[in-house]
């Protein structure tokens, strides 16, 4: 484990190891402010190890998510939470970057559902983002908070059928300006989002994709999949990005329509770690600590991101480092938001470290 172990220079900073923790949803920010929760929650996972954590997604404008309390970043209120987030991540020796995020296209995806509405309606039609330009300008507002709440650095998500991806790819962009048709084009609101965030964050901005798709009906036929990926991977790493995270396939998150898997299989590791030539490499989706320990020896991959096992064991690094299990019960239930009148911290902050 020891090259999994070893600090590495990510942008201006230099990580503790090589073990980052992945963004994840977990719904608890009451109208949209980071709170005292949220602060035990993150600073459990930066004493627990973290080399570097992804922040939740965190929202750039109100419109444009189905999480009644995801946390914002457009108000001072919801910076000056971020801000006592990102002190105690600090303050125990980790470092951590935000993901601003935005959702909405103007084609419908099917098979989600708004699971905090009564009778969880489906996804509708979106309006169709009339000047892009103007969410660019978001983003960067955006970035501006989150300097000011003393984030390291942000991460673009551009993956999962957030609005970047869906730019991206040609079911979910039918436009017929500068922003869709050739994959130029519609890489083209991706790259300037990026370098919007260069602007204010200069080397510590980075980029999340997951080229097989899937996940909220996103996917293209494979060889279009593999030019569209191959073009967007290749202009960002030319802009000087921190690092990339490739999220690979994993059959279990798959999601099938009428029958059929909607995913484009195939290998991002084996299809595009050798376009990055500039940018850290990070390997993410069910990567086990002894992969992950293999992949950065093999110099494959600088690092990986784990996303379910931080969310279960706060712990992960110092049990990596002393040859623990990871073995906490998951507690599904309350994996994305809190019911039954249950406290903030139920199966989020009470998950108990190795003894």
């Amino acid at each position: 484990m020891s090259a999994l172990l070893s600090p590495l220079k990510v942008g201006s900073i230099t990580i503790r190891n090589r073990v980052a923790m992945s963004a994840l949803t977990r719904n608890r920010a009451l109208g949209t402010i980071p709170n005292d929760i949220m602060v035990e929650y993150y600073g459990q996972r930066a004493a627990g190890g973290a080399g570097l954590i992804a922040s939740e997604g965190v929202l750039i404008t109100r419109q444009g998510t189905e999480w009644p309390h995801a946390p914002g970043i457009w108000n001072k209120e919801q910076v000056a939470g971020w801000k006592n987030i990102v002190d105690t991540v600090h303050a125990k020796g980790s470092f951590i970057y935000a993901q601003p995020v935005y959702a909405p296209s103007a084609i419908a995806a099917r098979g989600g559902r708004f699971r905090h509405l009564p009778g969880q309606p489906g996804y509708v039609t979106p309006t169709a983002v009339e000047n892009p330009w103007t969410i660019i300008a978001e983003f960067k507002e955006a970035a501006l908070n989150a300097k000011e709440a003393g984030f390291d650095g942000v991460e673009l998500h551009s993956a999962n059928g957030y609005l970047p991806h869906q730019f991206l790819d040609s079911t979910s962009n039918q436009r017929t300006d500068q922003w869709g048709g050739s994959v130029e084009n519609r890489a083209r609101f991706g790259l300037e989002v990026l370098k919007a965030l260069k602007e204010v964050f200069g080397e510590n901005v980075a980029l999340k994709v997951l080229p097989a798709g899937g996940y909220n009906d996103m996917g293209m036929p494979l060889q279009e999949t593999l030019d569209t990926f191959s073009y967007y991977l290749s202009e960002a790493d030319k802009i000087g990005l921190s690092y990339i995270t490739l999220v690979r396939y994993v059959p279990k998150y798959d999601v099938e329509y009428n029958g059929k898997k909607r995913a484009t299989v195939h290998d991002a590791l084996e299809s595009y770690r050798h376009l990055i030539k500039n940018s850290k490499v990070f390997i993410n989706a069910a990567v086990s600590p002894e992969e992950g320990a293999k992949l950065v020896e093999e110099g494959k991959v600088d690092g990986v991101v784990i996303g379910f096992n931080w969310i279960t064991h706060p712990d992960l690094v110092k049990r990596i480092q002393q040859g623990k299990p990871l073995d906490n019960i998951p507690d599904i239930k309350h994996l994305q938001g809190f019911k039954d009148s249950a406290a903030l911290s139920v199966g989020y902050t009470d998950y108990p470290t190795a003894t």
